[in-house]
C-alpha cells in the first residue's frame, strides 16, 4: 500500500507543480507528470534531511512533495532549454 500511496502522491504533487510552471518544454502526459512528482518528493526528502528538517526515516510530506517537483521540473526545463538545436 505505502508504494500506490507514493504513486498518488508523487501524481497529485506533479499536476500542481506543472500548473505552478506551465511551459512548452516541460514534460507532460501521466506517466510523466507521476514520475516528476515522485523524484519531487524524494528530492525534497533528501534536501529535507541534509539540512535537518526531516529524520533519518522520516519523509517530505504533500507540501515538500510539490516543492521538490517545482525544483525538478525548473532543473528540467533549464536543461531542455540548452538542449536545442538548430538545424
Amino acid at each position: 500500500m505505502g508504494i500506490l500511496w507514493t504513486i498518488i502522491i508523487g501524481f497529485l504533487a506533479g499536476v500542481i507543480a506543472k500548473f505552478i510552471m506551465p511551459g512548452p518544454k516541460e514534460p507532460s502526459g501521466f506517466i510523466l507528470t507521476t514520475i516528476l512528482g515522485i523524484v519531487g518528493a524524494f528530492v525534497a526528502t533528501f534536501i529535507g534531511q541534509a539540512i535537518g528538517w526531516y529524520g533519518p526515516n522520516q519523509g517530505a510530506g504533500f507540501i515538500g512533495a510539490i516543492v521538490g517537483a517545482v525544483v525538478v521540473l525548473f532543473i528540467y526545463g533549464f536543461i531542455a532549454s540548452r538542449r536545442t538545436t538548430t538545424y
